[in-house]
């Protein structure tokens, strides 16, 4: 049989249509197969893990085929519970697929320990700036008689006179005393003033 008859034949067309449908089921079958692999249609929802500890966020994330992995501890929120979720990524209402990871930052147990500046003989304009710069709060102000008006004479915490460098915990409230800008002389200093006036007795008598 020529090549011209083979090709125009029944056999040849049943064969290249055997061919097709055996293409078409290998595709099938194939796809099915990637779109279950990949859990396509399947996507998951994820949760809202604030405030919730690291037990909670395990058993919540178990239930919906998701992992977990602590990747930081923030400093201390005071609006979270210690140790507790701050952040997470994705974040919640994302779609992801079952055994994605979720990524944590837990809330410290407390503040950290920051050395209070040296505000000693700088004005309370500078010292509360400064303050803040480290995460300290400026507490009550108290002023003693000082010739430099606002300017920082001690400092003090919690009923207790602090030096610079002290550590204390971040967010504590340093109390400041100030001088009043009142000039003061003590009693020792006012007997060592010369006396300028003239006795009565040595005055010269007019002629």
């Amino acid at each position: 049989m020529s090549l011209r008859k083979y090709l125009s034949s029944k056999v040849f067309v049943a064969q290249v249509l055997a061919a097709v449908a055996i293409i078409a089921v290998i595709a099938f079958l194939f796809f099915h197969w990637l779109t279950f692999v990949t859990n396509h249609g399947n996507e998951i929802t994820v949760p809202d893990l604030a405030k919730l500890n690291e037990d909670q966020v395990e058993e919540k994330l178990n239930e919906l085929d998701l992992d977990y992995e602590i990747i930081d501890t923030v400093d201390y929120n005071p609006n979270f519970p210690k140790l507790t979720v701050v952040q997470q990524e994705p974040t919640s209402g994302s779609k992801v697929k079952g055994g994605r990871t979720i990524y944590i930052k837990l809330n410290a147990p407390t503040f950290k320990m920051v050395a209070v500046p040296d505000l000693i003989e700088k004005t309370y304009r500078q010292a509360v700036p400064n303050l803040k710069a480290v995460g300290l709060e400026k507490g009550t102000i108290r002023y003693i008689p000082y010739i430099g008006k606002d300017m920082v004479l001690e400092m003090w915490m919690n009923g207790k006179q602090i030096k610079p460098g002290t550590r204390v915990l971040k967010a504590s409230k340093i109390d400041l005393v100030l001088g009043d800008g009142k000039v003061v002389f003590e009693e020792a200093e006012l007997d060592s003033i010369p006396n300028t006036e003239m006795p009565i007795d040595t005055i010269p008598n007019e002629e």
